[in-house]
């Protein structure tokens, strides 16, 4: 192998390389899928400024949630999906399963929030998933694994996600 592709032994194994994830994948993975609801939320107000079809709050909550939710569904897919499955907590069976199968979720609950004959089933069921999850995300929190966010601004992240999908349930 030549030195650009070789890779230098790891130090860490086990659970140490699962419990100590670089702070800068922590620090863009955990304000990804808030930025991805804000700029789509604001992106399609901007645009119902000019098109009266998308002028209110609930279409760019909508969009936002979508944008949100299929962020959050890519990354139970790629590489930061073993990160995710150490956030699960061990008395849960198969955390990598748990972890495909929520973004899966996620996934077609976007896509449920784009259809308008499905937004409002699609917003509770996402609410739903979001109370789901939690607990992984206070076990992250406690036990310093996967991708942790101190347990207060998470905790505050979800209650603003809940919030719009509730906005989405609600309104009509």
């Amino acid at each position: 192998m030549t030195a650009t592709t070789e890779r230098p032994p790891s130090r860490a194994s086990g659970t140490a390389a699962r419990k100590a994830p670089p702070r800068l994948l922590r620090l863009v993975l955990g304000n990804i899928t808030l930025t991805a609801l804000l700029v789509g939320a604001l992106g399609t107000a901007a645009i119902g400024l000019a098109v009266p079809a998308l002028d209110g709050w609930r279409t760019p909550v909508r969009v936002g949630l979508a944008l949100l939710f299929l962020v959050a569904a890519s990354g139970r897919l790629g590489p930061p999906k073993a990160q995710l499955a150490a956030m699960v907590p061990p008395r849960l069976p198969r955390p990598a399963l748990l972890v495909g199968l929520t973004g899966a979720l996620e996934a077609l609950g976007a896509v449920g929030l784009l259809v308008p004959v499905t937004d409002r089933l699609a917003a509770a069921c996402l609410g739903l998933l979001l109370l789901a999850v939690f607990p992984a995300n206070v076990y992250a929190a406690r036990h310093r694994v996967g991708l942790h966010t101190a347990l207060l601004p998470r905790t505050l992240e979800q209650l603003l996600y809940l919030a719009c999908c509730a906005t989405v349930v609600a309104t009509h």
